[in-house]
């Protein structure tokens, strides 16, 4: 692999910690924290931050993904498509979060998916 899709993947796989690392530091560790000492304008707050470096990671998965399909020729690939399927489904849920900030099966439903999407990821990798 060439440096400039070694940068591709960098850039993609950094866009996704993000994206899921933060799902588990607020859900893991911070709305746990504010439901014991609340703080609905910190929270509100701290989301409002992560909801807009998650549109960034969201659009940085979407521009390098498609780079390296097309790159890698993954189009046909029956993994890649349920990946796909998949990321259109959570980029609904997502938006249907913004709606409903605090419907927690939402919440639950994007972390599920957002992690069979990376495992998808890394079967296409590897």
């Amino acid at each position: 692999m060439s440096t400039a899709w070694q940068a591709v993947l960098y850039v993609h796989l950094l866009a996704m910690a993000f994206f899921l690392g933060g799902q588990l530091v607020v859900g893991l560790a911070l709305v746990p924290v504010e439901r014991t000492n609340p703080d609905p304008e910190r929270l509100r707050a701290v989301a409002r931050r992560f909801g807009i470096g998650s549109a960034v990671a969201l659009a940085l998965l979407l521009v390098t993904g498609i780079a390296m399909a097309d790159h890698f020729s993954l189009w046909s690939s029956g993994t890649l498509q349920i990946k796909l399927t998949l990321v259109g489904v959570l980029i609904v849920l997502t938006l249907a979060h913004l709606r409903y900030p605090r419907a927690h099966a939402l919440q639950g439903a994007i972390l599920l998916l957002t992690l069979a999407v990376v495992w998808l990821g890394v079967d296409l990798a590897g």
